[in-house]
């Protein structure tokens, strides 16, 4: 394995862009040649001003469809061997990366997960009502796939490109999580969880995700049990 692409969903983020592609600028992937992949989704804020100052492949959609329909232009146009996903606000920190990538690159894992709720990394407070709907959405997913997961729905992914290019993704919002999510997990992936830092952002931070978000989420883990 030689590339990682870095699929990086955009929507009106021209307060934490540069700083977050500095970031991954510096970060270690294992050694690996960097494919930094931006996916605008028709941000109107100002965001796409910046793309001009990196040298970055941008894709632009022309109208907004959600973090789902942005991670499938992503993976479509995307040429690493190993695919992770990085949003464009702070709430992650990109040198945690480098362990996931190792599981994947030692021939562990075919999917790898950054948990933020596992301990051992700095986390700021979640949100009550975000904690118990992420403990509840984890809960049920291993109910129905019989999985041991603590942090479903966190950003931090980590996927062997071979693997994940086989699965279509129907989502094209916030569902992308439990989708996919239950798409490796019914093709039998070996998926590996390890901490990571988690710095949340509040709504009038720029948090995007609602409790409405949460029963799409709910629909689609029962949804995807039963179909593809």
């Amino acid at each position: 394995m030689k590339k990682v692409s870095i699929l990086i969903p955009v929507y009106n983020e021209a307060a934490t862009l540069e700083a977050i592609l500095k970031k991954v600028e510096a970060a270690d992937f294992c050694g690996l040649e960097k494919e930094i992949i931006l996916i605008d989704d028709y941000s109107t804020d100002g965001t796409r001003d910046i793309y001009p100052k990196f040298p970055y492949k941008v894709f632009y959609h022309e109208f907004n469809q959600g973090k789902g329909a942005a991670l499938r232009t992503g993976f479509e146009n995307a040429a690493g061997d190993i695919i992770v996903i990085q949003d464009a606000d702070l709430e992650y920190e990109p040198a945690d990366y480098s362990p996931l990538i190792k599981l994947i690159l030692d021939g562990h894992a075919d999917v790898c997960y950054g948990t933020r709720l596992a301990g051992g990394k700095p986390s700021r407070s979640f949100m009550f009502t975000h904690l118990l709907g992420n403990k509840f959405l984890s809960l049920l997913t291993n109910i129905l796939y019989g999985s041991t997961l603590t942090d479903m729905e966190t950003c931090y992914k980590a996927f062997k490109a071979d693997f994940i290019k086989g699965i279509k993704i129907k989502s094209n919002r916030f569902d992308f999580e439990p989708e996919i999510t239950a798409k490796v997990l019914k093709r039998g992936a070996r998926l590996y969880e390890l901490p990571v830092s988690y710095y949340g952002r509040e709504f009038s931070e720029g948090k995007k995700i609602t409790w409405k978000d949460g029963i799409h989420a709910i629909i689609a883990l029962i949804k995807y049990r039963f179909t593809d």
